[in-house]
């Protein structure tokens, strides 16, 4: 299914709750940008995408993935989601993504650099620190985004370390920044529980999808009380309802390449989602928990670090049971919260010390919760219909004031 129809979906919803009309509907439906280019690399041609999703509360922003199963129906709402997540936690972005459909376990190093150089190659007349500004996603690392700015500026005749994030720390990037998505979940995570009374100590989680995000959160929750219990990647998964060490789990999966390898209990990731725990947290791809099998989760509480992992349909279902999803677009909004940190910086030339980073981020995310976790309690609704009403209105209230829509 395409990717977008889920966003489709989700605008239905809110259009009813606020009251939205067909121009408003159709507004926040519409891209501003799309670009395509077919790159060729080494006899092989790789279709690419970057997309401007709306751009009324400032310069795109959002990550490039790479990835077979990239389409542009995906990128289209990954853009889309990141307007929303950017409006949300109150940055001064619109929304953008892009990808290239290609596995980058198949290429050698030179074909990546290669293939990341022609990326910008085809699309440096779309992007920069003041248009759009790409970063880390799926399948993408440091160096990529080095040898991007690096093409970049050889193009552009100038340094302008802004025009990309997620950089190495010698060329402008920060060392939040490679923790910064889990951290920012582990943040929301640790409010919504505080409101809802339940204390840390031997509270159950479940990881699907062990690479960054779901490595990190996992080592954030276990180091706080919290009994991490079942983690996976795209191998299998193992569950000890004891806890696993995380720290030998993680040490396992650098070296073995799966988390199978610290052994015990395997267990597949269907079964993983089906586990009796506290928290399950969705850090792998979109689309895991659908109609089909939500009404089998028996999490009290899902965090989504992944994009889209919940359906629209599934979502019906959970809120049924009395689960609460904490939405991908509040969840997952660290990365892009110390994305512009790092822009912010290379912009004018000053850095920042680590503490009063962590000290901003604390402060985004919280504020990002207070806002959701306010207008779920004044309507009624689940969390990702309250965090899609605030980010809305706060891009409508801009398209408002731009004169859009007429």
């Amino acid at each position: 299914m395409d990717p977008f129809e889920n966003a489709k979906k989700m605008i239905g919803k809110v259009s009813k709750e606020m009251g939205l009309g067909e121009k408003g509907a159709n507004l926040l439906l519409s891209h501003t940008q799309i670009s395509k280019a077919e790159l060729k690399v080494g006899g092989k041609s790789f279709p690419a995408w970057r997309i401007i999703h709306s751009n009324a509360l400032g310069p795109g922003k959002g990550g490039i993935r790479y990835h077979p199963d990239v389409s542009e129906g995906e990128v289209k709402a990954l853009s889309f989601w990141m307007s929303l997540k950017n409006s949300l936690v109150g940055l001064p972005y619109g929304g953008a993504k892009g990808g290239i459909k290609l596995n980058p376990k198949e290429l050698s190093e030179e074909e990546l650099e290669e293939v990341s150089r022609a990326f910008v190659r085809a699309f440096h007349e779309k992007i920069g620190q003041d248009k759009d500004i790409p970063a880390p996603d799926v399948y993408t690392t440091p160096q990529i985004m080095a040898w991007m700015l690096d093409e970049f500026e050889k193009i552009k005749g100038r340094k302008e370390p802004g025009m990309i994030t997620g950089k190495p720390l010698a060329l402008g990037g920060i060392p939040l920044r490679e923790p910064a998505t889990a951290r920012g979940g582990f943040i929301v995570l640790k409010e919504l529980l505080a409101d809802k009374g339940v204390k840390t100590a031997e509270t159950t989680v479940a990881v699907q999808g062990f690479g960054n995000a779901g490595s990190f959160i996992a080592e954030m929750c276990q180091k706080d009380g919290f009994k991490v219990v079942a983690v996976s990647d795209s191998k299998g998964g193992i569950h000890n309802k004891e806890g696993l060490d995380i720290e030998r789990l993680m040490k396992v999966k650098k070296e073995k390449g799966a988390v199978k390898a610290y052994g015990g209990e395997e267990l597949s990731n269907e079964q993983l989602l089906e586990l009796e725990v506290d928290v399950l947290v969705l850090a792998a791809l979109e689309n895991v928990v659908t109609d089909e099998n939500a009404d089998k989760v028996r999490a009290r509480y899902i965090l989504e670090l992944a994009n889209g992992p919940v359906t629209p349909e599934a979502d019906e279902v959970l809120f049924g049971k009395g689960i609460i999803v904490i939405p991908d677009i509040l969840a997952s909004a660290g990365g892009v919260a110390v994305s512009y940190m790092e822009w912010v910086q290379n912009r004018v030339g000053h850095f920042f010390e680590d503490s009063i980073m962590e000290e901003r981020l604390d402060r985004i995310m919280k504020n990002g919760f207070e806002r959701v976790n306010s207008k779920t309690k004044e309507k009624k609704v689940d969390m990702r219909t309250a965090a899609y009403i605030v980010a809305i209105e706060r891009i409508l209230e801009a398209e408002k004031l731009r004169g859009n829509p007429k």
